[in-house]
């Protein structure tokens, strides 16, 4: 199992657009990958369980794989906020 924290830096938060990107990202990988807010766990496969999650600019969230292909699910994750979900 891995898991990282990461702020949350694009404006508009994990709306629409970026949810459905870190779903299809996640998708991918056969790790079961959750995103953790205040004790929060959501599948980061759940389009419903991300966009109850309110995630907004500046907050910080875990994210955390565990399986087969954890490393690599992490990181494609990862890679998602720092880049701010291309927008």
């Amino acid at each position: 199992m891995l898991q990282k924290e990461i702020e949350i830096r694009n404006a508009t938060g994990l709306h629409a657009r970026p949810a459905t990107l870190l779903i299809k990202t996640a998708a991918q990988f056969k790790s079961n990958i959750v995103l953790i807010k205040e004790n929060n766990e959501v599948n980061a496969k759940s389009i419903m369980g991300i966009m109850a999650m309110g995630a907004v600019k500046g907050e910080k969230i875990q994210i955390r794989a565990d399986g087969s292909d954890e490393k690599e699910a992490l990181e494609a994750i990862i890679s998602l906020f720092e880049t701010n979900f291309g927008e």
